[in-house]
């Protein structure tokens, strides 16, 4: 905090030095502003304030538990799936080559990883948020079960877990590009 307040009373000096300065500033005061700048002066870093789960987060104290659950593809393909504790549904789908999307990559942007759960899996979540909410609002054949399973992470209860995969997802393409997992 104090290096950025020092940084920002550098600026000021300077910028109030250049406005007393007729014509154009003296080479030294421009070049040290150019190094102040290539050194690393940078605006302070902003806060997030998104309520939602980061994607990419593992519990390390759960880290190590498997938890075996089974995708059920829109023909009827299932899929076996088995992941550590905190994995979210999404990845865990990526890993095991299950064909969910995931446009957004799991940003709580898009509702393509959009997963039907079973009554009582989805009973014992936490409520989605309203960033899922307003994702799950544009998702293809919303059920009562509905989560995106990037925000849905695994827990010892849901082993042997079955997971519906919708016949259809809803993306805006770009150029026509229809993106893949990864």
């Amino acid at each position: 905090m104090a290096g950025a307040l020092v940084r920002s009373t550098v600026l000021a000096r300077l910028a109030a030095a250049s406005s007393r300065v007729a014509g154009p500033p003296p080479a030294a005061a421009a070049v040290g502003f150019r190094s102040l700048i290539s050194a690393g002066l940078r605006s302070p870093p902003v806060a997030s304030f998104s309520s939602s789960t980061p994607t990419s987060f593992r519990s390390s104290a759960a880290a190590g538990k498997s938890v075996t659950v089974t995708f059920i593809e829109p023909d009827g393909n299932e899929i076996q799936a088995t992941g550590e504790e905190g994995t979210n549904l999404m990845e865990l789908a990526h890993e095991n080559d299950v064909d969910l999307e995931g446009a957004c990559e799991g940003a709580c942007a898009c509702s393509t990883c959009h997963v039907i759960l079973e009554d009582k899996i989805f009973d014992g979540l936490p409520e989605p948020t309203d960033e899922e909410n307003d994702m799950l609002d544009l998702a293809f054949g919303l059920t009562d079960t509905s989560r995106l399973g990037c925000q849905v992470l695994l827990t010892p209860e849901m082993e042997g877990m079955r997971i519906k995969l919708p016949s259809a997802t809803r993306n805006f393409y770009v150029d026509g590009a229809k993106p893949a997992h990864h």
